[in-house]
């Protein structure tokens, strides 16, 4: 694959990169999340393979619903595995099939029969182009292991969620469509995106402050960047500028410095122990990495603009979402 002409095509990794015929392990994820409009509320939404490395026919599908629910703080989570052979993932487009939940251009539907019942049934529409936080180039490489996309920035979700016995009508809610696979977890890292900030409901920021192994060292953290605001791209990502770049992190605050010769962007992410959730990812390595993660978390971002000196502010109190792997 000819990687910089054929992005320019905004699906054209927007499908399976899923082989099940190879031994080597793998983990692919195609998720949907989105904020109310003015609440504290947010859904996520991830159809998952996951391939144990070195035995493919172990291989299973993974249903994740997870709803936020940040007035009550009662968050509600469910996951879901399916036999491989109840699942289907297209390696040529975007037709993703977990047991009978499906997802394909526009639209998710799905929901489990559990004690608890969840089920949605969601349309979503975007047109803007996708964020790639990472060199294009790297998309054909083998390292680093993981990669991820946006395939569609504020992306607007309409429908509804049932949550045990409460009926959510999901109306003009704003999130994106994700993807993301790998061979293996990145090793430790902090994650976050603001699909929208309240004073300014155009623009859209990707970052992450990431680790990777390599035989028995950790790399330095490299953080990369990207945000678009006020009609321009302030695009950070590529592996030089990452390790220039910085980033630290708590289990509950992350503080970001960044700058290239367009620009400088700082700020701050946070949530309260009590906006999170505990998840576990399965490593196709072996072994388990831990997941916390919220999608009602605050993200505070000043921006210097080297080409024509501007410097602006952009904030969110509860549409950040924000995830730490370790």
């Amino acid at each position: 694959m000819k990687i910089e002409s054929s992005l320019r095509d905004p699906d054209v990794l927007n499908h399976a990169q899923y082989d099940g015929r190879k031994p080597g392990g793998h983990y692919e994820s195609f998720y949907q999340r989105a904020n109310h409009p003015t609440r504290p509320l947010a859904f996520w939404i991830r159809y998952t393979v996951f391939v144990p490395a070195g035995r493919p026919e172990d291989a299973i599908g993974e249903l994740w619903f997870v709803f936020f629910d940040g007035e009550s703080g009662d968050h509600a989570v469910m996951k879901e595995e399916i036999p491989i052979d109840r699942c289907s993932f297209s390696t040529t487009s975007f037709d993703v099939r977990i047991g009978d939940a499906v997802l394909t251009p526009g639209r998710l539907v799905g929901g489990t029969s559990g004690n608890v019942r969840f089920d949605w049934d969601l349309s979503y529409t975007s047109s803007q182009d996708p964020i790639f936080l990472q060199s294009r180039r790297a998309y054909s490489w083998k390292f680093p292991k993981a990669k991820s996309l946006v395939a569609h920035p504020l992306a607007v979700f309409n429908g509804f969620l049932d949550v045990g016995d409460r009926a959510i009508p999901v109306n003009g809610w704003v999130g994106s469509q994700n993807h993301n696979w790998g061979s293996a977890h990145t090793d430790k890292y902090a994650f976050a995106q603001v699909a929208g900030f309240d004073d300014d409901p155009d623009a859209f920021l990707e970052i992450a402050t990431a680790q990777v192994k390599i035989g028995p060292l950790r790399t330095p953290p490299a953080t990369m960047l990207v945000l678009r605001a006020h009609g321009r791209e302030y695009d950070m990502s590529s592996l030089v500028r990452a390790l220039r770049n910085r980033g630290t992190y708590s289990s509950g605050e992350w503080r970001f410095d960044a700058a290239n010769d367009q620009a400088r962007i700082t700020g701050t992410v946070s949530a309260p122990d009590d906006a999170f959730v505990d998840l576990t990812y399965y490593n196709p390595p072996g072994g388990t990495k831990h997941c916390r993660n919220t999608k009602i978390g605050r993200c505070e971002i000043e921006v210097h603009d080297k080409t024509d000196g501007r410097r602006f502010r952009l904030t969110t109190e509860h549409r950040a979402l924000f995830e730490i792997l370790s």
